[in-house]
């Protein structure tokens, strides 16, 4: 491909000096590796896990968070960006350690490592602002249940963080993050506080990554919890297995979310750059989104919600990324729907399909709906509320998509 080759000749002066980096199948343990210092610091970074931004409770004064997350692509170098997006005041963080989960919240003997920034064990971030950490030494494998601890001696005022994970975390008082028991990390919660992506230093260095920008569908709703079986999940397990450039995979989904209008969380038009185009290593944005917008009954037409992509497609291009855009869902069953709503959903997926305005498409309508009411979803992929799919539905949507379709260039 011209783009792919374009890319890797700018990539030549960076590959004279990097030194390949090994790392274990997705299936083995996962365990910290040693790497070259040297290959570290020539290989470009891609996000290997994302959670969307958005307004949690209040920040707690010497409160300890150690949060579970779910890593796409291998690699050297871990960073973690740290997140006060909607903070009123500057947070500080004086702990911060990275480990892999043995069960609970219990970390691997000796996989627990202390984070730096700017080769400070402190950081404050200003209010609005994120901080990404020092890249630390080792590699990882794909697929690894990381645990990033984190401690602040004063937190206050909005908190920042991602409030449906469907994944189990662990709260304490005090500073315990240097521990890799979990005798003091005795309390749960169900979001992700501060922490908003993970990047690796992937070995081949024309890695990529896609990044899902979306709603409570893509955020895992009605998937089972703790197991890691939203629809991008199923997806990042594909593509590690898959002979593509793109592993990377951030699900950047927020359960309410609109394309057009702020309400759960900001519209993806607003949270765009922040949640999606500043992620490292992003070659491709999948864009399913819109059916907040149709069953709001706020009066959005599909002229609105084609507008919106356009825009979206317009920025993302103009970032340098494509953009593959699947069909909105049925839902018919859901409380909200109506005939009205269902013809702006029918005009909007014709549109998807056939405007050629995208770099690819999905057809998750298609996918989910049932061949005897297409309106309404299978009740096999059904997650019981009629427009949230279950776990194999989740799967249904992500071995759909055209892998080769992602492997994209600007």
């Amino acid at each position: 491909m011209t783009g792919r080759f374009a890319r890797l000749l700018s990539l030549a002066a960076v590959l004279l000096t990097t030194v390949a980096c090994q790392t274990g199948p997705a299936e083995a343990a996962p365990t910290w590796k040693p790497s070259s210092g040297a290959a570290a610091s020539a290989r470009h970074d891609v996000v290997t896990w994302g959670a969307s931004a958005d307004r949690l409770g209040q920040g707690t004064a010497d409160r300890g968070y150690r949060l579970v997350v779910h890593t796409s692509a291998a690699g050297s170098g871990l960073r973690v960006r740290l997140s006060n997006a909607f903070g009123d005041r500057p947070l500080t963080l004086d702990s911060v350690y990275a480990g892999l989960q043995s069960r609970g919240a219990a970390l691997k003997p000796g996989s627990n490592r202390r984070l730096t920034f700017d080769g400070a064990r402190t950081v404050t971030v200003p209010a609005g602002a994120t901080a990404w950490s020092d890249p630390l030494p080792g590699s990882l494998p794909a697929g690894s249940n990381l645990v990033v601890s984190l401690h602040s001696p004063d937190a206050a005022g909005p908190a920042t963080g991602h409030g449906m994970a469907m994944q189990t975390s662990y709260v304490t008082q005090g500073d315990h993050t240097a521990e890799e028991s979990a005798a003091n990390w005795t309390d749960t919660t169900g979001s992700w506080w501060y922490l908003d992506s993970v990047s690796v230093r992937p070995p081949d260095p024309a890695t990529g990554a896609v990044v899902a920008l979306g709603d409570s569908i893509t955020d895992g709703w009605a998937s089972t919890t703790d197991l890691n079986r939203r629809w991008p999940d199923y997806l990042a397990r594909r593509l590690q297995k898959a002979d593509t450039e793109v592993k990377g995979v951030a699900d950047e989904g927020i359960s309410g979310n609109q394309v057009l209008a702020d309400d759960a969380g900001q519209a993806a038009l607003n949270r765009l750059d922040r949640d999606v185009l500043s992620q490292p290593g992003v070659r491709t944005v999948f864009l399913f989104e819109g059916v907040n917008d149709i069953k709001a009954h706020t009066g959005v037409t599909a002229a609105d919600l084609i507008a919106g992509y356009r825009e979206i497609v317009r920025r993302a291009h103009a970032a340098g990324k494509c953009v593959v855009a699947s069909t909105v869902g049925p839902f018919e069953g859901w409380p909200e729907w109506d005939p009205a709503g269902e013809a702006v959903r029918q005009e909007v997926n014709h549109y998807i399909r056939t405007s050629g305005e995208f770099d690819g498409t999905a057809d998750f309508d298609r996918i989910l709906r049932s061949p005897y009411d297409q309106a309404r979803m299978l009740p096999f992929l059904d997650g019981g509320d009629h427009i949230h799919p279950n776990d194999k539905g989740m799967q249904a949507m992500a071995d759909s998509v055209d892998l080769a379709g992602l492997d994209c260039d600007r």
